[in-house]
């Protein structure tokens, strides 16, 4: 078995979410009769779980006596709405088909709600994926580690140098240096190359296709 792991981040990283997770948080809020948001918006909203989701959508954030109503009501719409309009960004299947023959290890690590991510790795990924975790599995989110050591405990990986992380994020970028692994930013999800590199991206692809390169570049590098 390859001893190196590539780790992904799965909104904006793996797959454009970002039509269900906008139609899911309107229908809720709209029930509620609180004002609806753009897809734009709801991209800047993303990135730290859906309790945070929910902060930032509702009036009044935590301080809404309706909070917690929404939050489990827009958890509960989204397991049954998660992949109405969700598909894999362009080049990704063939990314992940090409990682998985030349041997890597791959796995998810999100900071969606655990069911959900479990519920896409089976609907997208199920033989491409060995492994994925969501929020809830362990105490913290990212970009606290606790979610990548978990992942490197159950693949069986030691050596943080075996293992990559790839993400759309300034969270991913600093759920990576917490953990002491590398990082490749991708600039086709939520986040623009300009905003990734202003974070402290190292290197940024545009392109699932560049991918599998880059990844063997970080891993030869390390040899």
């Amino acid at each position: 078995m390859n001893s190196r792991l590539v780790i992904f981040d799965l909104d904006g990283t793996l797959l454009n979410t970002l039509s269900d997770l906008t139609d899911s948080l309107n229908a809720v809020l709209s029930a509620h009769g609180m004002p609806q948001h753009s897809e734009r918006a709801v991209k800047g909203f993303v990135g730290n779980g859906v309790r945070k989701l929910i902060e930032r959508a509702v009036p009044g954030g935590t301080g809404n006596p309706w909070f917690e109503m929404v939050l489990d009501e827009n958890k509960a719409y989204y397991r049954e709405h998660m992949d109405i309009k969700t598909a894999p960004y362009p080049g990704v299947l063939r990314a992940l088909k090409k990682l998985k023959e030349a041997g890597y290890l791959t796995a998810i690590a999100s900071n969606k709600y655990d069911a959900a991510t479990q519920g896409l790795r089976e609907k997208f990924f199920s033989d491409m994926i060995d492994a994925a975790l969501g929020d809830g599995v362990v105490a913290t989110k990212k970009p606290e580690p606790e979610i990548i050591f978990e992942l490197m405990r159950r693949l069986d990986i030691t050596d943080p140098k075996d293992v990559l992380y790839v993400g759309d994020s300034d969270v991913d970028i600093r759920t990576a240096a917490n953990a002491g692994i590398g990082c490749i930013s991708v600039s086709w999800g939520f986040r623009s190359g300009k905003f990734l590199k202003e974070h402290g991206a190292g290197v940024i692809i545009d392109r699932a296709g560049k991918l599998p390169e880059a990844v063997e570049a970080y891993f030869r590098e390390k040899r």
